[in-house]
């Protein structure tokens, strides 16, 4: 059965706010219970989040949705506009979470509510991201697309899948994924529960 471009980016969106709601969770959990993060497993979430949706799925949308879109109708292109904006600021807002995270790590205590904030916001901010991706542009991508678009979109989103996407994931990235699946605690995920 041939890939549907439109279902990938669906799944994708969906295992990114996965991950993302479960480092909310976790960081919830670990002040809840007073107890150190996993600086080792919040590190390997935040390089999945910069790996693939950063460099991989928005260059596919920035790069051949979006501009298929356009050249098809205008309805939503104060949504592009806005959401490509936000894919040329995202590499640098990861960057600025990781090095949150990595003072968090190095000064301790100090530097936790800065980084708790900052993934809150970050969180916030891609979630809604979605949102509009999926409720204004996937919409009208659907409708206006020819069956050409359809099959490059189609082969463009099936190469470099998602691996938190794909329920049977292999190649390089799938110790990432059992990293975080086999480190976040239950009921997030397969870890070990918290005590």
């Amino acid at each position: 059965m041939a890939a549907n471009a439109f279902k990938i980016i669906r799944d994708e969106h969906r295992a990114l706010a996965s991950v993302l709601r479960s480092l909310v969770l976790l960081l919830d959990q670990y002040r809840r219970d007073a107890t150190p993060p996993d600086f080792a497993l919040l590190r390997a979430m935040l390089f999945y989040v910069d790996e693939f949706p950063e460099r991989l799925h928005h260059t596919k949308e920035s790069e051949l949705l979006f501009p298929m879109v356009r050249s098809r109708t205008r309805e939503c292109d104060e949504a592009l506009d806005r959401l490509d904006r936000e894919h040329e600021r995202g590499e640098r807002a990861i960057r600025d979470l990781e090095h949150a995270l990595l003072a968090y790590e190095m000064m301790g205590e100090e530097r936790r509510g800065a980084f708790e904030q900052a993934v809150r916001s970050y969180v916030d901010f891609y979630l809604d991201h979605m949102h509009v991706e999926e409720s204004q542009v996937l919409p009208v991508a659907e409708r206006v697309l020819t069956e050409a678009d359809r099959r490059t979109l189609d082969d463009a989103f099936a190469r470099n899948r998602d691996p938190l996407a794909d329920p049977t994931p292999d190649g390089a990235y799938r110790p990432v994924f059992l990293r975080i699946l086999m480190n976040t605690p239950a009921p997030l995920g397969l870890g070990a529960a918290a005590a």
